[in-house]
């Protein structure tokens, strides 16, 4: 990373230095030798066992359950994503996994629930996955159709399909969100963890992306889930979803960062090194005005991600506006940055094998999952007239109306 400054900056304490300098130094001579993108199980596997064994997986979970600090912290998180987008795709996403499938537990699971997983989910001993999207119910999870109903007999019956669902196929348990039927809309959801070996539970069909991941459509037909398996109350699962997200939106905006400077980085090497018409590329004028765009783009991507990440690290209860604004920014400016590193590069940035040709397809993906960037555009603007209906009504209050 030719630009690590952003690690001055007063989002971070000393133990965040420490720790991205060590992950940095775990990267570079780790993650070569687990990553074969002809082999995205396998990969994905390897890694989760060796960041498990090495310790990394530690920051997606409390310290009570084999943990790195008492509760999640995002800026870790964040800097662990950055970190690893940084050197692989494969690597981010593996991690990342870890964190998105277990956070429901971390934030809502009772004591049994999370003694029985988390300490294996930062072993890496167990992989993790996050099911809440379905074919007719991505970014509008309240027209969410796959059912949970309880039997009367300390059980829940679910049936339906989850789909778009990473580590579809290898993960060792899903959290399932379902409708449970105790309101109407989102209020009438549930969450629940179901081991990929319960009975009904298939493997729909493997998905193929752009950028290999394992990625799979799940079928669910008559599985019986303990109730015990129920993460938070029942109804409660909007609200497990949308906390875990809260929490985990702004290291997708991390990851993107990570492949943004790598982009950077590769392009300002190839750009110093590359001559034409006699003279290095990066003398051009268009060459430098695209290189200054590149740095300030991730500089504005890292900002926004750090802020949402300190501010819920504070102790907000929420910090929705916050994390809208990261993943959307930084995954938009990513596009931006790596298009401009492909463009430097020429006929070699669209050739396979390259660098800057794997991030452009990695980075894609991140611009649609977790919420859509124009999803985020509607949260961030909903939230802003919040905030102004919540004004209005301290007016009125402190006018005696």
């Amino acid at each position: 990373m030719i630009d690590a400054t952003f690690l001055k900056w007063p989002f971070f304490e000393d133990r965040h230095v420490r720790y991205a300098e060590a992950l940095r130094a775990w990267v570079g001579t780790e993650v070569d030798g687990l990553v074969d993108h002809d082999d995205t199980d396998g990969s994905c596997r390897r890694i989760v066992r060796k960041l498990g064994d090495d310790g990394w997986l530690r920051a997606a979970i409390p310290e009570a359950y084999g943990g790195l600090y008492p509760a999640l912290d995002v800026r870790t998180l964040c800097l662990s994503r950055e970190t690893l987008a940084y050197r692989d795709g494969l690597a981010d996403f593996a991690f990342a996994m870890q964190g998105l499938g277990s956070g429901p537990i971390s934030l809502f699971g009772s004591d049994d629930v999370k003694r029985h997983y988390l300490p294996k989910v930062a072993r890496g001993e167990a992989i993790a996955a996050f099911a809440l999207s379905e074919p007719e119910a991505g970014s509008d999870v309240a027209a969410m159709s796959t059912t949970a109903v309880p039997d009367g007999l300390g059980h829940a019956r679910i049936d339906g399909r989850k789909t778009w669902i990473s580590n579809g196929g290898i993960a060792d348990y899903y959290i399932v969100f379902a409708r449970s039927g105790e309101a109407p809309g989102a209020r009438g959801l549930s969450a629940y963890v179901v081991d990929a070996d319960t009975p009904g539970l298939t493997i729909e069909e493997r998905i193929e992306v752009i950028a290999p991941h394992p990625l799979a459509t799940l079928r669910f037909e008559g599985c019986r889930i303990p109730l015990s398996k129920r993460i938070g109350s029942p109804g409660e699962g909007f609200k497990v979803a949308m906390a875990t997200l809260d929490v985990f939106r702004s290291t997708v905006g991390a990851a993107s960062l990570g492949f943004a400077r790598r982009a950077m980085d590769e392009a300002l090497r190839h750009a110093s090194s590359r001559h034409l018409f006699g003279a290095p590329l990066a003398e051009l004028q268009m060459t430098q005005a695209a290189l200054a765009e590149m740095a300030t783009n991730v500089d504005t991507a890292a900002l926004l991600v750090y802020r949402a990440a300190w501010t819920k690290d504070q102790g907000a209860a929420r910090v929705t506006r916050e994390a809208a604004m990261a993943k959307m920014h930084a995954t938009e400016a990513a596009q931006s940055v790596i298009d401009k590193a492909v463009q430097i590069f020429g006929g070699l940035g669209v050739t396979k094998g390259v660098k800057v040709e794997e991030l452009y397809r990695e980075n894609r993906a991140l611009r649609i999952y977790e919420g859509a960037t124009e999803v985020q555009k509607v949260v961030i603007a909903r939230e802003l007239l919040k905030m102004l209906n919540n004004s209005r009504s301290r007016d009125e209050l402190g006018d005696g109306r």
